[in-house]
């Protein structure tokens, strides 16, 4: 990251989760942000609008599927219930509207998050940016000069193991990190297998992309990338992939499958410094272990457990409690474009994909 120091960062990126954690804090109440949601097809687009419905921050006010069997499902769901369906011309003129939540397809990302941007809204841009690093870095900076902020859906930002995990590390209680080993996967069905025969990049570009995202947070953006990539199906997609990130004092592995009974519960983020050691498994619901060389404030020397509260805004929360902080211009956005712009370079190499 060019723009900000590594422990700068992680401290925005703490203050970033804390501030979320606050944000109903007791005060006036300012005014509901209006949102609208475009496409309903990712598979985090339910979770997305029933975040933003159960939140105080937002007043949802639309959503737009222009795909009639994905409209037609989305009708008979509780998610959508008595919302209005809009076209997205309609939707960029529902007067004071600020911000789309874009929920389509990964083939269509990109191309409707441009639409978003051009029309002067800010955007959460679920993930992965597509498979165009150029057209991305064309959102980016379109967004910058238009003022503009784009959030992508990663969903471990605002973690509260992960918000941990970059606590300490900022504050310099596990040293010098050497070695960062994670895991993201699970077991798919055919259906859902077929669903991402579109997509090159296989089990790391739908899951993998979610922890590179917290590597990139605590490291940078990697000097090497080396992918491998092997199939357990005869449908040919990428099922079974680690990718192994080299950084000056560090190497860091990923792994990724589409093919690992209950992998949710093994999924994992294992950071090693030279002073203590931060283990997150599983990653949701959250629970870790910490090891460190001498006793730190509430932590003691040695292994121990530690625990997490569950969100009361659920899986996302945070991320739009945090967004509706930045809208408001009640604090500046941790995640800055170059952080986004390495974390996609980084997520596209490490699924064997090109950057050019």
């Amino acid at each position: 990251m060019n723009s900000l120091s590594r422990a700068a960062f992680l401290h925005r990126l703490t203050a970033a989760g804390l501030a979320a954690g606050l944000a109903h804090a007791q005060g006036a109440k300012p005014p509901r942000i209006k949102v609208g949601q475009i496409g309903t097809g990712h598979a985090h687009a339910a979770g997305k609008m029933e975040a933003l419905r159960k939140s105080e921050d937002y007043e949802v006010v639309g959503l737009v599927e222009t795909d009639p069997a994905r409209r037609a499902a989305a009708e008979k769901s509780p998610t959508y219930r008595e919302l209005p369906w809009l076209t997205e011309e309609q939707l960029f003129n529902v007067p004071g509207l600020q911000a789309v939540a874009i929920e389509t397809g990964v083939k269509d990302l990109l191309a409707t998050a441009a639409r978003c941007v051009a029309a002067g809204k800010h955007i959460h841009l679920d993930k992965p940016a597509g498979e165009s690093l150029p057209d991305f870095k064309r959102l980016l900076d379109d967004a910058t000069r238009r003022r503009l902020t784009v959030q992508m859906g990663y969903m471990f930002r605002y973690n509260a193991a992960f918000q941990l995990c970059f606590q300490l590390l900022r504050e310099g209680a596990l040293g010098e990190v050497f070695s960062i080993d994670t895991a993201m996967s699970k077991a798919l069905g055919v259906a859902e297998r077929k669903g991402l025969l579109a997509y090159r990049g296989g089990a790391m570009f739908e899951l993998g992309c979610h922890v590179i995202d917290a590597v990139v947070t605590v490291l940078g953006r990697p000097q090497k990338v080396t992918p491998h990539a092997r199939q357990i199906g005869s449908d040919g997609l990428p099922d079974n992939q680690l990718a192994v990130l080299d950084y000056d004092q560090a190497t860091v592995t990923v792994r990724s499958a589409l093919v690992e009974i209950e992998g949710g519960a093994r999924r994992q983020f294992v950071v090693c410094g030279t002073r203590g050691t931060f283990d997150i498994r599983p990653l949701e619901p959250a629970a870790a272990r910490l090891a460190l060389d001498a006793p730190r404030g509430e932590y003691k020397k040695g292994y121990q457990d530690v625990t997490f509260a569950r969100s009361s805004g659920g899986r996302y929360g945070g991320d739009f409690a945090d967004f509706a902080k930045v809208i408001r211009g009640e604090k500046a956005f941790a995640f800055t474009p170059e952080h986004d712009l390495a974390v996609q370079e980084t997520v596209l190499l490490a699924s064997g994909l090109p950057v050019g």
